[in-house]
């Protein structure tokens, strides 16, 4: 038996092996003497909201439709253990059918709504999904390769009119049913649960991989546990609270927060649908727990400062005021005076519903001016998390309560953390004054594997069980994790810099003409380029500022005045990050058009999606060929110029 060694603030360190001495492993500091196994006694039963319209749903009676969905599968011949889609955007139907797969011992898996055919096509026969729930417009979609998915016997349309069904060839075997008839079938029919073993198969999540061909990510019902049991030992919910679900329920993020949330007993509102539409959701149903990506708390930061920049006078000097004060209260450990917020930071609370006491990020890192910023404009707890797919979500997350900043927490007590060298990027875990290497990971909550592909799994986790993400982290004093850097994702510029593209996207995000940026390089070439979907209101302003005027949003994106003013913008924006010299654009190419989940330049999570070079190609995920060539043209074009520059 190893004995740890003294608590270091938020994190204990073990030796990795008794016979090296080396102290090199870290668990939380809440971690058990031995990893979670088993999940606590289910709570008190609370509310489910539904769209908005001020229909509630309980506990209770989302769990007679859990039961009757299970139920109804049955009844249509659906074996234990099949495969079940969930073809459809957030809603309460996705969360009771995903309880119904796990008390039925079912397996889910989850399908993007943003998915192509292609890519839909693949995964119901890759992983031989039985049973699809979709919506009337997905259905369309599956409609379009019915007679290429000969594994589906059952498709269930949620929304859809009973009268209106369409019918399938026959020779597909294919039954299409209204999810209100199963539902009425399955309450005909009730059959017992049929509760899974921790190590049968919870759901295979699919996430692209580097050829652009999906991979599904193997999560039992053990790891799914594992992994809510130990972050509920970090982070509390309440019956009382009320979440938002909008994030996409086929991401793990959005996933295994609804786990937990159920678990305390917490009122879940769904989103309209809409992202555009999301500030009136939250107007409405006054959230108190608030989950997201940075993309969007970038944004929210930008609309406040840029509001507060254009209100200027008594207005924007009393923000700055308020704001330092507040600052300086919270640095110094003391309340702050509930003067500012009466003056000034209720209307900004306003905008969340005004209720927020919660708010998270992860899927990417949020800058540290950020997360200052929310905490100081909203009074809540903002906390950064770390995970990913292959375990389970959290790795690591901050603690309630910790006010330092620029960090992603301990690690998640049912799991343990060690760095390993990265000799070829100058990290190793003896660098002074913090240890640094590759962030691996081992526990329970670690997956089972990709699907039907040991070879890529075999590469994901050694001999040892330890998990190896491909991100770069040090170890902050308290046994706090930091992400520096990223060992895949990079590239490398012609003098041998090592740039780290999202790190720098994430620092031009606080540009005020910016809606998402896309930074490029390659080892031809010593400077990078960015490609800017521009905001479109903040650049009309300037260029009527500026007495430009312009036909179209094109036009003026085309005008070298406004190239030369976002570049300087995000030149002023990069000293403030203390970008190094390299790390700076020298070109910048606008576009009109923005990077969406439609055009697929946006992943599910609003992160602009990662480059992959074929043939010249910057886009090569993007369905819209029309929209991929002309920004390819441009990066070409903005290249030149960047090369002209430099010589």
């Amino acid at each position: 038996m190893c004995i740890a060694s003294p608590v270091q603030g938020y994190s204990a360190v073990l030796p990795e092996k008794l016979q090296t001495g080396k102290w090199n492993v870290y668990r939380s500091a809440k971690s058990p003497l031995k990893l979670i196994n088993r999940f606590p006694d289910n709570p008190d039963i609370g509310t489910l909201h539904d769209n908005f319209v001020y229909k509630w749903m309980t506990y209770g009676e989302a769990s007679t439709s859990r039961t009757a969905i299970g139920s109804g599968l049955i009844y249509h011949g659906i074996p234990e253990g099949a495969r079940i889609g969930l073809y459809f955007i957030n809603r309460p139907e996705w969360t009771i059918v995903d309880h119904a797969c796990a008390a039925y011992s079912y397996v889910s898996v989850p399908l993007y709504d943003t998915l192509g055919p292609d890519a839909v096509q693949f995964i119901v026969n890759h992983a031989t999904v039985q049973a699809i729930f979709c919506v009337p417009q997905t259905l369309s979609t599956l409609l379009s390769f019915i007679t290429q998915m000969p594994c589906v016997r059952l498709i269930v349309v949620i929304g859809g009119d009973n009268a209106n069904m369409p019918s399938t060839p026959t020779a597909t075997g294919v039954e299409i049913i209204t999810y209100s008839r199963l539902l009425s079938q399955g309450k005909m029919s009730s059959q017992s649960f049929r509760p899974p073993k921790p190590e049968d198969i919870a759901t295979i999540c699919y996430t692209s991989g580097t050829t652009g061909t999906p991979k599904g990510v193997v999560l039992s019902h053990g790891n799914l546990i594992a992994n809510v049991a130990g972050s509920s030992l970090v982070i509390k919910f309440y019956p009382s609270d009320v979440y938002i679900s909008y994030l996409p329920l086929a991401h793990i993020y959005e996933r295994v927060n609804q786990v937990s949330v159920v678990h305390y007993g917490v009122a879940i509102g769904f989103y309209q649908g809409d992202n555009l539409k999301l500030m009136d959701d939250l107007a409405a149903l006054r959230p108190t727990v608030f989950p997201s990506v940075p993309r969007l708390y970038n944004r929210i930061y930008a609309a406040i400062t840029n509001a507060v920049k254009e209100s200027g006078g008594l207005k924007e000097r009393l923000f700055h005021a308020a704001y330092n004060a507040k600052r300086q209260a919270i640095i110094n450990g003391r309340n702050p005076s509930p003067m500012w917020d009466r003056l000034v930071f209720n209307k900004i609370k306003a905008r969340l519903g005004g209720r927020v006491r919660l708010m998270t990020s992860g899927a990417s890192p949020l800058s540290a001016d950020v997360m200052e910023f929310l905490r100081i404009c909203f009074g809540g707890e903002v906390l950064e998390g770390y995970g990913m797919t292959e375990t389970s979500c959290i790795i690591s997350a901050m603690n309630i309560g910790d006010r330092l900043i620029g960090h992603v927490g301990s690690p998640n007590p049912s799991c343990e953390i060690k760095l390993v060298d990265v000799p070829e990027m100058n990290y190793t875990s003896e660098d002074e004054p913090y240890p640094r290497g590759e962030i691996c990971v081992r526990g329970p909550t670690i997956f089972c594997g990709y699907y039907k592909d040991e070879i890529q799994t075999r590469e994901a986790v050694d001999e040892d069980g330890w998990l190896h993400t491909g991100d770069i982290g040090l170890w902050m004093p308290g046994g706090r994790l930091k992400i520096i850097d990223r060992k895949k994702n990079i590239f490398k510029l012609a003098q041998g810099e090592y740039i780290a593209p999202e790190k720098i996207e994430n620092v031009y995000a606080k540009c005020k003409f910016i809606a998402q940026s896309f930074i490029y390089g390659d080892s031809l070439n010593s400077s990078l380029v960015a490609v800017v979907a521009v905001e479109p209101d903040v650049l009309k302003a300037w260029a009527a500022s500026e007495g430009i005027q312009h036909e179209d949003l094109r036009q003026l994106c085309a005008d070298p005045r406004a190239r030369s003013a976002v570049l300087a913008e995000m030149v002023s924006i990069g000293k403030e990050a203390q970008l190094r010299g390299f790390e700076f654009a020298k070109a910048v190419t606008l576009v009109a058009e923005p990077f969406t989940l439609e055009n697929g330049l946006l992943t599910p999570t609003f992160k602009v999606g990662p480059l992959i070079q074929v043939g010249g190609d910057f886009y090569t995920r993007s369905k819209d060929r029309k929209l991929r060539h002309t920004l390819q043209k441009k990066s070409q074009i903005c290249m030149h110029n960047c090369a002209k520059q430099n010589k």
